[in-house]
Formats: structure tokens, C-alpha cells, sequence
């Protein structure tokens, strides 16, 4: 069972451990248009492999070897992110049945989920918790 871990969790984290990596698996129109963490204060960025391909939404059949070709081996940390934290599921899953080992789900993602008037971003997620973040 992959473990669900809140962004501030995760942040602390990262800080703690210079091995650990946030793998976002969003589309190259997510990072473009919405955002991406920004870890550089931390000496790196975030591994950026989508889980699904824009705009067909179909499966990254690659994404496996995608991660190896990064640089995460089995025994790196891996904090999968995405909008809301379903696709990241999806992806940290799929790396756990391929033998990584610490794969971990970041909680309502990098937007959280929809507020009373419908926009993401400000109740839950990456950019709610205030982390440092930036457009692309």
C-alpha cells in the first residue's frame, strides 16, 4: 500500500534527505500553465516524467524506464505528485510492482481539490501549503 504523505510532510522531507526526489507526472501543459515545485534551495529539481501524454491522456508506456534514465534507483525516496493526487497514486504504484522500494503518494497534489467556488489551489495541495513554487 502506497502511504499518503501531506506536502509539508514531504518538504520536510526533502530537507532532511538529499537523496529524496519529488517525481511530478503531470503534463508538459501542467508544468507549463500551472506551475511546478520549486526545490531550488534544496540544490535540485523536481524529476518532471508525465504519467499520461497531453493531450490523448494515454498511458506513458516508458515511464518506468523514464525514472531509471532520471537518476531513481529502487532505493531512492519518491514523492509522486500530481493535480490531486490520483495519477501520482497511479504512477508510485506502478513504480513499487517494478521494485522501487520508497515510493510515496504526495496528498491532494500540487492544486488540491476544488474549493466552494470551484478553483483548485487554495484548500488543499502543494501551493495551499504556501511551498515554494514557480511557473515555467
Amino acid at each position: 500500500m502506497i502511504e499518503d504523505i501531506e506536502p509539508g510532510k514531504v518538504w520536510d522531507a526533502l530537507v532532511a534527505d538529499p537523496k529524496a526526489q519529488v517525481c511530478d507526472v503531470r503534463t508538459d501543459a501542467e508544468w507549463n500553465f500551472v506551475g511546478i515545485p520549486d526545490l531550488h534551495s534544496l540544490g535540485r529539481e523536481p524529476v518532471l516524467i508525465p504519467w499520461q501524454v497531453y493531450p490523448t491522456m494515454q498511458r506513458n508506456g516508458g515511464f518506468l524506464d523514464h525514472l531509471r534514465e532520471a537518476g531513481l534507483t529502487p532505493e531512492t525516496p519518491i514523492y509522486f505528485l500530481c493535480r490531486s493526487g490520483a495519477r501520482s497514486l497511479a504512477a508510485a504504484q506502478a513504480a513499487a510492482a517494478a521494485g522501487f522500494t520508497q515510493v510515496y503518494n504526495i496528498a491532494d497534489g500540487f492544486e488540491g481539490p476544488l474549493d466552494p467556488e470551484g478553483h483548485r489551489g487554495k484548500v488543499g495541495g502543494w501551493k495551499a501549503q504556501g511551498l515554494p513554487w514557480q511557473q515555467r
